[in-house]
């Protein structure tokens, strides 16, 4: 199963360092590729560049029409809303297709038609909140918290330790 992630949305000026921390969080969670409406070359660049260093197999591509991508996805679309159901009671179904998965979000308010043109539409929680928030925890309930262990294989490694930092160069 391949996941994706589509940011909707994206403003230049206002929205680079979200929009970086929704890739940093599709790739650190388990997405194989973040897919923007708006191109921004600096910012994928960047991920580009993180996934590089830290390993992984991870793309940023730009698409122009996002409508017309989502109706030829030839999987399940997941629309990530505070308005959708919980994900809790709806996480067991999308866990048991093992069809690839298109996540969508948003970063202002979605154009009303995207809610008819997925298959889910999901909520974390039922308050307003950050879609790099919503991203992370859904992510963590689709691959049961195993994502948090996978090895990147990257030229740089995070040795856990209780204190201070080290990072290996390979």
């Amino acid at each position: 199963m391949k996941v994706k992630v589509l940011r909707l949305g994206h403003r230049y000026s206002r929205d680079r360092r979200i929009s970086t921390h929704v890739g940093l969080v599709a790739r650190a969670f388990g997405a194989d590729e973040l897919l923007m409406d708006v191109e921004d070359k600096q910012l994928g660049e960047s991920i580009t560049g993180i996934a590089q260093e830290w390993g992984g197999e991870f793309r940023v591509s730009f698409i122009n029409n996002w409508k017309k991508f989502l109706r030829e996805f030839d999987g399940e679309k997941i629309h990530l809303t505070m308005y959708g159901i919980n994900v809790d009671d709806c996480i067991g179904k999308i866990k048991s297709s093992r069809k690839d998965k298109l996540i969508i979000i948003g970063g202002q308010k979605v154009p009303s038609d995207l809610y008819e043109l997925v298959d889910h539409n999901i909520a974390i929680g039922s308050q307003p909140h950050s879609e790099v928030a919503a991203l992370s925890i859904f992510l963590d309930r689709l691959f049961d918290g195993k994502e948090l262990g996978r090895k990147f294989n990257g030229r740089k490694e995070i040795i856990p330790q209780e204190r201070g930092k080290k990072v290996i160069e390979k």
